[in-house]
């Protein structure tokens, strides 16, 4: 679009901002007659009138109401690209407020905010640590980091920022008094630790090597819906657990824990973040995601590492 084109369109915003053609030209330096000439240039390249004219006041057509709605929009992206570029070169500041998976944000995120936090001193940050899956939106967070969870939402976005081993585990004294499951069949004569809440249900889902998946159907007699208590009761010697790396690692590594079904192949499950779909991410959230890839890319290598 050519300069003469757009000024055209500024002359035209401007007239209907002010309500007359003296009031636009001024605010755009330019006379009556010139805010005048030009809007009707416009008119006459749209083949479209604009605006009404009397003698008292002008008014949009309406064809001149949609023009002036489409040209608000594209003020509005200007305005938000040019609040990016600010946003992306200067610090993060604000309020940052994040919902996080109650384990899994004490363990991992926590340590990254104590950083964050100390680097942009401009910044504060409030989290909820919970395993209930928040309306993001709705409830008016910036970002959500949730466990292999892909977003069902189209206003959000996600993004992989880590991966985790999964393990199928149990207590010495849950084998010693139930055996140990030699094969994915053995496991429905097993007591399973499995995940559940009023909104989802964990199913597992596992292979033996080179073999179809399997949907693991043992018995469940104890459900629970957080990550920390299939943990504890799996220690304790109620069951078998399917569970992610970073709440096992160091129970395998005591024996507390024993890691089962050697060849079973398990899948390493994504850790998300979820925000809203915007054009532009502000400071805030962006600096944040990216720490979260920096600070767990070296950390993925070595959980992939251990686990193979």
């Amino acid at each position: 679009m050519k300069r003469a084109q757009l000024d055209e369109i500024f002359a035209f915003m401007a007239v209907v901002d002010a309500g007359s053609f003296v009031g636009g030209g001024q605010a755009l330096g330019l006379t009556r007659s010139a805010a005048g000439k030009a809007l009707a240039r416009l008119e006459s390249r749209l083949g479209v009138r604009l605006l009404n004219r009397t003698t008292r006041q002008l008014s949009l057509t309406d064809e001149g109401r949609v023009f002036h709605e489409h040209c608000l929009q594209v003020l509005a992206a200007l305005d938000d690209a040019e609040a990016s570029v600010g946003q992306r070169a200067g610090p993060p500041r604000g309020v940052l407020r994040l919902t996080l998976p109650a384990a899994f944000g004490r363990r991992q995120v926590l340590p990254l905010l104590r950083d964050y936090l100390r680097t942009w001193p401009e910044l504060q940050v409030e989290v909820s640590f919970t395993d209930r899956v928040a309306d993001i939106i709705e409830e008016g967070y910036d970002l959500a980091v949730r466990i292999n969870a892909a977003p069902t939402d189209t206003r959000l976005v996600s993004r992989v920022v880590a991966r985790h081993p999964v393990f199928i585990c149990a207590a010495p004294s849950y084998l010693q008094a139930h055996g140990e499951p030699g094969t994915l069949e053995d496991l429905a004569a097993h007591d399973c630790l499995f995940f559940s809440s009023r909104t989802r249900r964990q199913h597992w889902r596992l292979r033996e090597k080179g073999g179809a998946p399997v949907k693991v159907e043992g018995r469940s007699r104890l459900r629970l819906d957080s990550g920390e208590a299939i943990r504890d009761a799996a220690v304790a010697g109620l069951g078998i657990a399917y569970l992610p790396g970073f709440l096992v690692d160091e129970d395998l590594a005591s024996g507390r824990l024993k890691a089962l079904l050697p060849s079973c192949e398990t899948e390493s499950v994504p850790i998300m973040a979820l925000y809203p779909s915007r054009r532009h991410l502000p400071a805030k959230v962006r600096r944040f995601i990216d720490l979260m890839v920096e600070q767990w890319s070296a950390t993925t290598v070595a959980w992939k590492t251990g686990a193979s």
